[in-house]
C-alpha cells in the first residue's frame, strides 16, 4: 500500500504543476481507498487502447483517421487555462547563466521547474522501441525507433510503411515524448514507423534543437542534416513508401521540423508544427528570445523555397511561442498556392475545449494548410496523455489529426 500510495502521490504532483486538480484528486482517492493504481490506470488504459481495435494495414490507415466532428460553439464562452510561466526575469536569468557556462540555454519551454514524466513508452505484442546512433560527417545523435507488430509482415509483401520522425521539446526525451503524445499507440493501431531523434545535451544543454543558429538552418550543415541522414538511413533498412515520409515536432522541434520542410521537402512530404516558429526566426539567442516572445518578423524570416503541405497547431494562451509565430508558419506555407480556398470551422473537443480550425486548399482540393488554433491553452501538446510533460490531455488530439492530414493527400 505504501508503494501504491508513494507512486500516487508522485503522479498526482505531476498532475498538479499541470494544473489538472481534477485528475489529480481523483489519483489520491483511488489510492486511499486501496486500488493499485498505478497498475490498474496502466492495464486499464492498455486495454481500452486494445478493445474494439483491430491492426490496419498502411493502405487502410486512412479509413480509420477522419476529422473531428464537433458542433461549433463559442469560443468566447470558454474560460482561461493557459498554463504559467516563467516570469521574463527568470528567463532573462537562464539566458545569462546559459552564456556563462559556456551552454546553450533553453529555448523553447519556459518552465524549468515543469514535472518529468518517468522514462518509457507503451508496449505491444511483437512491436520493437529501439535504441540506436547514427553518425555522419555533421555529426551524431541517439534515437529512438518505434516498429509496429505487422512491420515484419508488410515488408513480406512488399508493402511500403509510412514514417513519421518526431522531434521532442527542451527538458524532454523520446521517451517522454513518445509517451506524452502517444504517437506509438497510433503507430502500432495503423501500421507505420515512428523514429525519436535525441538531442545531446552536449549539442544543447537544455536538450533543445538549435533552431536559433545559422548552421542548424541550411541542407546540408547541422542538425538538419543529421537528422535527414538518419531518416534516409531508416528507409534504407526498413521498407519505408518515399512519398510518406512525414517530420513533426513541438516548441523547439517543432521550429526545427519547419526547418526540416523547408531544407529537405524532397525528403519530407509534409510537416507538423506544434507550437514551434518559422524557418529563419532567429540568428542568434537575442533574437530567438526576441521572436518567441514577440513573435517572428515576416522581414526577417525566410521565405521557403518549396513549400511542404504543413498542418499547425498553436495555444492562443501561449507565453513561451508567442502564437503570432503560428500565423506566420501559416502564410509561408500557403504562400504561391493558385486558387486556394480557405474555410474555417470552430468546434470543442472531448475535453472541452474550444478550438477553430483553419484548412487551405489547392486548386485541386488537396488540403496544403491546416491551422488548429487552440483557445486557451498554453504550451503543451494538443490532446495527448497527462503522463507525459507538456502536454493538455483536454485539447483536440494533435497526435490523431497531423496523421490524418499526413495521410490525407
Amino acid at each position: 500500500m505504501k508503494s501504491i500510495l508513494d507512486g500516487a502521490m508522485r503522479k498526482a504532483a505531476a498532475l498538479t504543476s499541470r494544473q489538472n486538480l481534477t485528475e489529480a484528486t481523483k489519483v489520491i482517492q483511488n489510492a486511499l481507498s486501496g486500488e493499485a493504481w498505478g497498475q490498474n490506470a496502466d492495464s486499464g488504459a492498455q486495454a481500452r487502447e486494445d478493445k474494439g481495435q483491430s491492426r490496419l494495414a498502411a493502405g487502410n490507415i486512412w479509413s480509420a483517421l477522419t476529422p473531428l466532428q464537433k458542433e461549433p460553439v463559442p469560443v468566447e464562452a470558454l474560460t482561461e487555462t493557459a498554463r504559467k510561466s516563467s516570469p521574463i526575469g527568470e528567463i532573462m536569468h537562464q539566458l545569462q547563466n546559459g552564456f556563462l557556462s559556456g551552454g546553450l540555454p533553453e529555448l523553447g519551454f519556459g518552465s524549468a521547474s515543469h514535472a518529468r514524466a518517468e522514462p518509457g513508452s507503451a508496449t505491444f505484442d511483437g512491436a520493437q522501441f529501439l535504441t540506436r546512433t547514427y553518425s555522419c560527417a555533421a555529426g551524431s545523435r541517439d534515437y529512438k525507433l518505434f516498429v509496429p507488430s505487422m512491420a515484419a509482415s508488410a515488408t513480406h509483401r512488399g508493402q511500403g510503411l509510412p514514417l513519421i520522425v518526431m522531434l521532442h521539446g527542451c527538458k524532454q526525451d523520446p521517451d517522454d515524448f513518445a509517451l506524452g503524445t502517444d504517437m506509438n499507440a497510433l503507430a502500432e493501431q495503423c501500421g507505420f514507423l515512428v523514429a525519436y531523434p535525441k538531442q545531446s545535451s552536449s549539442s544543447n544543454q537544455m536538450g533543445c534543437w538549435n533552431w536559433f543558429n545559422r548552421k542548424d538552418q541550411v541542407r546540408e550543415s547541422g542538425e538538419p542534416s543529421i537528422i535527414a541522414g538518419l531518416t534516409r538511413e531508416i528507409m534504407t533498412e526498413f521498407n519505408v513508401d518515399a512519398d510518406q515520409v512525414f517530420v513533426a515536432g513541438l516548441s523547439a522541434g517543432g521550429a526545427m521540423a519547419a526547418i526540416l520542410g523547408a531544407t529537405h521537402p524532397d525528403l519530407f512530404r509534409a510537416a507538423g508544427i506544434h507550437s514551434g516558429l518559422p524557418c529563419g526566426a532567429a540568428t542568434d539567442v537575442a533574437s530567438a528570445f526576441t521572436s518567441m516572445r514577440h513573435g517572428a518578423s515576416m522581414e526577417a524570416t525566410a521565405l521557403p523555397e518549396t513549400n511542404v503541405r504543413t498542418i499547425v497547431f498553436q495555444g492562443a494562451a501561449d507565453r513561451t511561442v508567442h502564437p503570432s509565430n503560428a500565423d506566420l508558419i501559416v502564410a509561408f506555407a500557403s504562400a504561391g498556392l493558385d486558387s486556394a480556398v480557405e474555410t474555417k470551422q470552430r468546434g470543442r473537443s472531448g475535453g472541452g475545449i474550444a478550438y477553430e480550425r483553419t484548412v487551405i486548399t489547392d486548386m485541386s482540393g488537396v488540403p496544403q494548410v491546416e491551422y488548429w488554433a487552440v483557445e486557451g491553452m498554453g504550451h503543451a501538446w494538443s490532446g495527448g496523455r497527462a503522463e507525459g510533460s507538456f502536454t493538455d490531455p483536454n485539447g483536440p488530439d494533435a497526435s490523431r489529426e497531423m496523421l490524418r492530414f499526413f495521410l490525407q493527400h
